[in-house]
This record gives C-alpha cells, sequence and structure tokens, in this order.
C-alpha cells in the first residue's frame, strides 16, 4: 500500500494535472484585452480592465520581502504590478459581469498613488474596451456582480461623464452585492474610507443578497470574509464544470498559500478559513481559478505541491 502511495506521490510532483478533469473546450482563444475559455455550456471571457501598483508590503503581510519578490518584483517605489481583471459570463439570462475595475473618476494624484493604468478609448477605460473587442457595448451587459465594494472592484460601476456626472456605468443591468457588504461600504471608519469611496457606489440602486445565493443559474455567491467581513467570490458552474472568481480572497497566484495573507485584509484569520474551506471543495471538484489581481496568470487548477497548494495548467496572459 506504501509503495503504490509513493508511486502516486511520485507522479503527482511531475505531473498534477491528471488529478482534474479539465473541459476539452477551455483555453483555446487568446486576445490581448480578453481570454476566452468555456465552462459547460457558458462562454467565459476574462477581461483585462488595466493595472494598478500597490505597495508589495501591504500586499502580503507578514510574509517577508525576500519570498513574496521572487514571485512579483517591486519597482522603485516598492509597488507590485497588479490586473484589474474582471470576468464577463455568456448566460442565457444576459452577459453576467463580475467586477468592474477601477473606472475614470479618480484624480491624477490618487492614479500616481496608486500607479493606475486603465485609460481607455472615448474617456473610459480599458473594461469598456475589452467589451468592444468581443462586440459588446455597456448597455448590453444585463447583471454586474460585485465582490465587494472597495475602489478598484466597483470603480467601474459608475463613470464621470463629459460633463463631470457621475453615472451608472452600465445603464441596463442590474447590479448585486452583499447586503451588509452595502451597509459596511456606507459606515466607513479610519481604517477603511480609503476603500470605500461613495461616487463608486451611492448611485447604484442595487439587488441585495444575504449570504450564498443562486443568483442566475449557475451563478453563485459565495461568502468568503476576511478581506472584508462580506467579501463573496463567485462561482460559475454548467454542465458539471465550474470557475470561480476568486476576487481578493487569492488575488493573485503568489497568494495560494494558506497562510500568505494580504496586510490590507481587515481579518487575516477569518481569510485564512475561507481559504481552507474554499480549497477544500475547489480541490475535490476540480475547480477552474480566476485571480483577479495576478499581472500574469489569468487562471489554472489547485494541486497539492507538497504539504501546501500549487497550480496545475496555469493559463498564462499573452
Amino acid at each position: 500500500m506504501r509503495s503504490a502511495e509513493c508511486q502516486g506521490e511520485r507522479r503527482e510532483r511531475h505531473d498534477l494535472s491528471w488529478q482534474f478533469r479539465i473541459p476539452h473546450s477551455a483555453f483555446r482563444t487568446r486576445f490581448v484585452t480578453h481570454t476566452t475559455f468555456q465552462v459547460g455550456r457558458l462562454r467565459c471571457h476574462a477581461l483585462e480592465g488595466g493595472r494598478q501598483h500597490l505597495d508589495g508590503g501591504a500586499m502580503f503581510g507578514v510574509v517577508p520581502k525576500p519570498l513574496w519578490e521572487r514571485r512579483i518584483p517591486a519597482d522603485a517605489r516598492n509597488r507590485i504590478p497588479l490586473a484589474l481583471r474582471c470576468l464577463l459570463v455568456e448566460h442565457d439570462g444576459g452577459l453576467v459581469l463580475i467586477d468592474t475595475g477601477l473606472g475614470n473618476k479618480e484624480s491624477d494624484k490618487f492614479r500616481d498613488i496608486y500607479g493606475v493604468e486603465n485609460a481607455g478609448a472615448g474617456g473610459r477605460t480599458r473594461l469598456e474596451d475589452a467589451l468592444a473587442a468581443l462586440g459588446h457595448r455597456p448597455e448590453d451587459v444585463r447583471w454586474v456582480i460585485n465582490t465587494h465594494l472597495h475602489f478598484d472592484h466597483a470603480g467601474g460601476d459608475t463613470f464621470r461623464d463629459g460633463d463631470g456626472a457621475v453615472r451608472p456605468a452600465f445603464p441596463r443591468a442590474t447590479y448585486v452585492v452583499q447586503r451588509r457588504e452595502l451597509e459596511f461600504a456606507r459606515h466607513t471608519n479610519e481604517r477603511t474610507a480609503a476603500s470605500y469611496l461613495p461616487h463608486n457606489f451611492e448611485v447604484i440602486a442595487f439587488q441585495l443578497v444575504d449570504g450564498e445565493v443562486e443568483v442566475l443559474p449557475g451563478i453563485h455567491c459565495l461568502p468568503t470574509p476576511g478581506h472584508v467581513p462580506y467579501h463573496q467570490s463567485v462561482l460559475v458552474e454548467s454542465g458539471g464544470e465550474r470557475v470561480c472568481f476568486l476576487a481578493d480572497l487569492v488575488p493573485t497566484t503568489a497568494h495560494l498559500p494558506l497562510p500568505w495573507i494580504m496586510g490590507y485584509d481587515l481579518e487575516p484569520l477569518v481569510t485564512l478559513e475561507s481559504k481552507r474551506r474554499l480549497y477544500a471543495r475547489a480541490e475535490a471538484e476540480g475547480w477552474l481559478l480566476c485571480f483577479e489581481h495576478d499581472p500574469a496568470v489569468v487562471a489554472g487548477r489547485l494541486g497539492r505541491e507538497g504539504k501546501g497548494f500549487g497550480l496545475v495548467a496555469p493559463l498564462a496572459l499573452r
């Protein structure tokens, strides 16, 4: 029995992909503005909404710089590049957009501090450019699901028009967020105010949800608290295949180890347990994991790497 286990372990070290059923239709198309893959019957597009650059120490919390810098090198200001990636799902209920990037409303000073690079055509952002590359307009989006309401996830919920007015960026969409996340965003303190900017969400008439909810058939909101108390990830399921948009639970592939948790997280020990629970399901069910902030890797599957976790068949941005 032990010999068989050792052989399995050797095989796992050399080729983790045998553990997972990879959809035959996944990963077949790559574009500059988006990456397209299939989940069962649902066609999904990871949209590149630009980049920001945040302090590496804040992004990795108690993890020492000599360790995290091997994975994502910092610039002269100790900032690391981070994608502003969103997920678009072609669903029978209409186009579903998960998170909206950073938007176009912030000042030059803000954009310099956070190293924002997301300017698009016509005064909008690269998110709208990515939609256009797929033949869609903002008016075509029917659902917007926010994982939470921080400026780099919900900043694109609204836009500033040529007259300076702030308007919903997707005027025909139903916007969805956790009820208590909206309450939390509206009652900030000295620690949270810089991340929750009212012009990103106060003009939106949200459809509020509580806890784990199936918003549309196969589109599930999964509470994954820790980064903020009412953070959610989004699970897309069709034909026995699943992709999970992790958002800030695991912002990059470098954050896959359980204890590698952002300094930004309000409740890091809660994040730890949220990751542990999600990993158990993801490993057992062979989920594809989509990373919102990884500058180079769009998605991949979870696999054991020694005592920890690694990524199987990563889909790199090209």
